[in-house]
């Protein structure tokens, strides 16, 4: 029997089995949700005047520095100072053995002696050959022979006393003082040991403590512009700089330059500088009484300086140099954060018309108030992204959450030349480009 339809239109589908065709059986999708733009946090750049400072690195130097040598050869007797004390010129520092050197004075004195009688016996020949030549009682020859006699006594004399100029000085490098003031080094040889056979022994060294120099190089831009506003070192306006150290806050150390090279390296455009700084000794961390040294007789009273007493500046030590600047009035200042990097260099997110966010390329400055200040590249007015950056793509809208200046930390009045600070001054970890 068959039980098909005779034709298709004969074929008879149940009404709930229509909603599961039209389910399954149309391949049409519904369109995906519209993504909203990202949300970002904009800020209008600030305007404040600030000091234009130049940051670099230098190098602290001993204005003087000198090598004490053994110039007496023998046995090296006393070492009269401390290691890393405070000698002043004229300080006695080393002795050396004298005995040798005392023999040789007393035979030069002796020699000297001898020469002296020589002359006054030459003298006294001459005297009288001249007065028995006028009673023809010798012949001429004699006379001029006690005259030649005489002139070599002379001589003699005067060498003799040329030896004992060289014995006084050979004596003298027995005993060794400080040509100059300043700290001195450890003693390099030990009481007892033999110096000065066949070399000048180096025994220490003592370098110049206050003041001290700093040199450190600068770009040819910076000479051109001190040169155009008659910066020069030992002229009516010279240059001052700020020193710091690593440790410390700020620059606050002053100085000023007085000396630059007399050319500029081609290799890499800069020239370098030299300033003074003084360097006066400053209290140290309080020491508790215990730990004082107490004089053996308390009624004795001495004369010797304050021990925790110290300087902070060290020869060889580098340190960061700050050069200011003149005031420059309407800087332009962004967020720091806000600043990228990329292979181009220094770059900031703009939003422009309709919220389309635009990369631009800036030159930026030296960082102050944790506000970075832009050379190049914005304007005052325009929006910058500073927060919501990672989600934030060029060429695209982004929604903006607010509409702000910079932050209230920022908005201070305008900075004072006081270039020592790190407060109304860029910070001790700024730089400028």
């Amino acid at each position: 029997m068959n039980v098909l339809p005779a034709r298709l239109s004969d074929l008879r589908i149940p009404s709930y089995l229509c909603p599961l065709m039209l389910l399954f059986g149309c391949n049409a999708t519904p369109p995906p949700p519209q993504m909203k733009p990202p949300a970002v946090t904009v800020a209008e750049p600030l305007q404040k005047t600030v000091i234009f400072n130049q940051d670099f690195t230098g190098s602290l130097a001993s204005i003087a520095s000198v090598d004490i040598r053994a110039r007496a050869d023998g046995i090296l007797e006393k070492v009269l100072f401390k290691p890393s004390e405070e000698v002043k010129e004229g300080q006695l520092l080393f002795e050396i053995q004298r005995n040798q050197y005392q023999a040789t004075l007393d035979k030069a004195n002796a020699a000297l002696e001898a020469a002296n009688a020589q002359l006054i016996d030459a003298t006294a020949t001459l005297e009288r050959n001249e007065i028995l030549l006028k009673k023809q009682a010798v012949t001429p020859q004699d006379v001029d022979d006690a005259r030649a006699n005489k002139e070599r006594a002379q001589a003699a004399v005067d060498g003799a006393k040329a030896d004992i100029e060289q014995a006084q000085i050979n004596l003298g490098y027995t005993r060794i003082s400080a040509p100059i003031s300043g700290s001195v080094s450890r003693n390099l040889v030990d009481a007892g040991n033999l110096v000065g056979s066949g070399e000048n022994t180096l025994l220490t060294t003592i370098v110049t403590m206050d003041p001290i120099y700093v040199y450190f190089s600068v770009s040819e831009r910076i000479l051109l512009n001190a040169l155009k506003n008659g910066r020069d070192p030992g002229g009516p306006n010279p240059i001052k700089v700020y020193v710091g150290l690593s440790n410390e806050e700020g620059y606050p150390h002053e100085g000023t330059v007085d000396f630059w090279d007399n050319k500029v390296d081609p290799g890499t455009g800069t020239i370098q500088l030299r300033a003074v700084i003084p360097n006066p000794e400053v209290p140290g961390p309080e020491v508790p009484a215990s730990a004082l040294k107490k004089p053996a007789d308390p009624k004795v009273k001495t004369d010797k300086k304050d021990e925790n007493l110290r300087r902070l500046l060290y020869p060889g030590v580098y340190v960061r140099v700050r050069v200011p600047g003149n005031p420059i009035p309407g800087a332009v200042l962004v967020h720091d954060v806000a600043i990228g990097t990329d292979l181009a260099g220094k770059y900031l997110l703009v939003v422009g018309e309709k919220n389309i966010v635009e990369k631009r390329a800036v030159e930026i400055g030296q960082v102050e108030d944790n506000m970075r200040v832009i050379l190049k590249g914005i304007k005052p007015g325009e929006k910058y992204i500073y927060e919501g950056l990672q989600r934030a793509r060029p060429g695209r809208p982004v929604t903006i959450t607010n509409n702000t200046a910079a932050p209230q930390s920022a908005k201070q009045p305008p900075v004072k030349a006081d270039t020592k600070s790190g407060k109304t001054q860029p910070d001790s970890k700024s730089s400028s480009i």
